[in-house]
């Protein structure tokens, strides 16, 4: 799909920005990065358009690539400001809008580059048509680079249908591949929901949230592939018990008991529950052993799983 037969590497980066807005791109990584690498070492953005040196700058600072934001500073005028007549290339704007959201702190040029595509494309808004007007609307409340991918790719597979010019076999394996891994979530959760209804902490400890939901949505904001399952598992299950514990230390148990449980996580010895109130003895109990299985994951290397930290032993 992304093959040296696109000579056109403005084609390839459009065609790359659609796999990843549609959620598919996770399937061609290889190809992608290969692709991307190719288009930093032999490509130039000058001469081209608002819209391909944005994307092109967007695509490669988001792969990890170094791209000076310097291709803007041609956008200004002698004044130092941004030129007036890039209001009229609607699409160019909103390319450039979302590439100035991959800033780092000096990069005062693309700070002024939203200030300027933020203003122009709400002045915009109601000379647009009705897809470009959504488009622009769904931009300025939810930049791609501070979007939930498994969000936006729902929200851009519905979007892209209505671009006259979609790829009908991508929007179709974009449909099927979502549902296909929305199923596996679903599944998952469902195990976790399970697991937590097992425990009782509904009846057992009556003060705590009831967060498992939420703590497996932020999980999936995370790592949504599906060879990520053991992950996305133990992890959840680690923010649940950090939830209770801050129930417990913020609302519920006294200072004296909070001693003895934050003395017997420290010992991080099951023998240091007869030492806990009743209720504590749950908590602390549980809490050791969702650690000791993510221990064992660990230990056998499944799903490639690394600890908390994101750092590989």
């Amino acid at each position: 799909m992304l093959k040296d037969d696109i000579d056109e590497f403005s084609q390839k980066l459009h065609l790359i920005n659609t796999m990843q807005r549609i959620g598919i791109a996770y399937h061609f990584t290889g190809d992608i990065e290969n692709a991307l690498e190719k288009i930093c070492q032999e490509y130039s953005v000058d001469g081209n358009d608002l819209y391909t040196a944005a994307l092109w700058f967007r695509l490669l600072r988001q792969q990890g690539n170094k791209v000076s934001c310097d291709i803007f500073e041609k956008l200004k005028d002698s004044e130092g400001k941004f030129n007036e007549s890039l209001i009229e290339d609607v699409d160019g704007m909103l390319s450039l809008y979302e590439a100035a959201h991959l800033g780092i702190r000096g990069e005062y040029i693309l700070d002024e580059a939203i200030t300027f595509t933020t203003t122009n494309l709400h002045s915009v808004l109601p000379q647009l048509s009705p897809y470009l007007a959504q488009q622009v609307n769904h931009a300025l409340n939810s930049p791609i680079h501070k979007c939930v991918p498994r969000l936006e790719a729902r929200y851009y597979i519905d979007a892209y249908a209505r671009d006259k010019s979609h790829n009908t076999t991508l929007l179709q394996f974009a449909k099927l591949d979502f549902n296909r891994l929305q199923e596996q979530h679903q599944k998952e959760l469902s195990g976790i929901i399970d697991w937590r209804k097992c425990l009782d902490f509904k009846a057992k400890l009556p003060y705590v949230r009831d967060r498992i939901v939420e703590c497996f949505f932020w999980i999936v904001g995370v790592y949504f592939e599906p060879q990520y399952s053991l992950r996305r598992k133990i992890v959840t299950k680690v923010i649940s018990m950090a939830s209770i514990l801050d129930d417990t230390y913020d609302n519920y148990a006294t200072c004296e008991e909070l001693e003895l449980l934050t003395e017997a996580t420290q010992r991080w010895d099951i023998k240091a529950n007869d030492t806990l109130p009743e209720y504590m003895k749950m908590i602390y109990s549980t809490l050791i052993d969702v650690f000791m299985k993510l221990k064992r994951a660990w230990q056998k290397k499944e799903d490639h799983l690394v600890y908390i930290t994101g750092k590989k032993q």
